[in-house]
């Protein structure tokens, strides 16, 4: 089952913790050892000189990139979202595209999707964007056309969403480099059920997020979910149902603990706090977006759901993110 030896490269931002490449890692191990062959030759890198360490402790051997490299079938760009890059070096970026036009191809995972796009190499491609900071990526993005699926498969530009969907990426990348066999077997010695297809979306069904499979409650809230902007009363979701109001409150009091007009607002707030603490979008473009219909009216609710404004979240956030900043820059 010997195959041809490729050699692939990593490249973490600083501050990734080093978790983010442990599924591809995995997959081209294991692929070595079912082989019974060095099918993959791996190296790990950072852009200074320091290890990379994870809050817990441990630490990932890494070297630092350098200005020449050569040799390589791949490279992966890596970042996760607590270290999403707001620049690229230009000296870094033209060097990817030297490396794309010497026919290596360029992939990103995770938040790696960012620092990729900040090269221009994504521009007019598709690529996949863990479904948390699609919002972000869009917005900063326009000419590259982003998606929830798991991964995307492109021949120069690869990517993946993250977690579990790397090692999805990871598996399919070895079935079309190396055999369908041998990925078959990496994936029974991962404990892998089955090889998901790129078209597969990232969030799981919803009776699982749920931990119900009662059908009327699933129908309301994918009626809820997409229904954001301009919400639907209870009494509209219980006719789309067709049940009565009565019994949809019965419902979501029994399954979720909840009325269905609380779990409909949390579930917006949610969506604003996703979009507020991701997106430039002012405080009243992402109240009126998510079904608010003033601003006061946007922070009363925000705050009796998570105990500060929209103003102060996105203000503690900011704030966060620079103290992040400064502490990376002095180690």
């Amino acid at each position: 089952m010997a195959g041809e030896l490729r050699r692939v490269a990593f490249l973490l931002w600083p501050g990734t913790h080093p978790a983010s490449i442990m599924p591809a890692l995995s997959v081209l191990r294991s692929a070595n050892r079912m082989a019974e062959a060095e099918l993959y030759q791996v190296d790990c890198f950072t852009l200074d000189e320091h290890p990379l360490q994870s809050p817990e402790g441990w630490t990932l051997p890494a070297r630092v990139w350098p200005e020449q490299v050569s040799g390589y079938s791949r490279l992966w760009l890596v970042a996760d979202a607590a270290t999403i890059p707001a620049t690229i070096n230009s000296g870094l970026a033209q060097q990817c595209r030297a490396l794309m036009r010497e026919s290596v191809a360029i992939g990103g995972l995770d938040a790696g999707v960012f620092p990729l796009a900040l090269t221009g190499l994504l521009d007019g491609r598709k690529c996949a964007v863990h479904w948390r900071l699609i919002d972000e990526f869009r917005e900063r993005f326009p000419a590259v056309v982003s998606g929830n699926e798991l991964f995307e498969q492109d021949d120069a530009c690869p990517s993946s969403s993250g977690g579990q969907a790397s090692l999805d990426l990871f598996l399919n990348l070895l079935a079309e480099e190396q055999d369908p066999d041998l990925a078959a077997l990496v994936a029974e010695d991962l404990v892998v059920e089955r090889l998901r297809d790129a078209s597969e979306k990232q969030r799981v069904p919803l009776r699982n997020r749920l931990g119900s499979t009662h059908p009327k409650l699933t129908q309301a809230v994918i009626l809820m979910e997409s229904n954001i902007e301009e919400p639907l009363t209870t009494d509209e979701i219980a006719r789309h149902v067709c049940v009565s109001r009565r019994q949809l409150e019965r419902i979501f009091k029994q399954y979720l603990n909840s009325v269905p007009s609380q779990y409909y607002l949390e579930l917006r707030l949610n969506r604003a706090r996703q979009m507020l603490l991701q997106s430039s979008k002012s405080i009243i473009q992402i109240g009126l977006s998510c079904g608010f219909s003033s601003g006061p009216h946007f922070s009363s609710a925000y705050r009796n759901c998570f105990g500060m404004t929209p103003r102060e979240d996105r203000n503690q956030r900011r704030a966060q993110q620079a103290m992040d900043v400064s502490a990376r820059s002095e180690h």
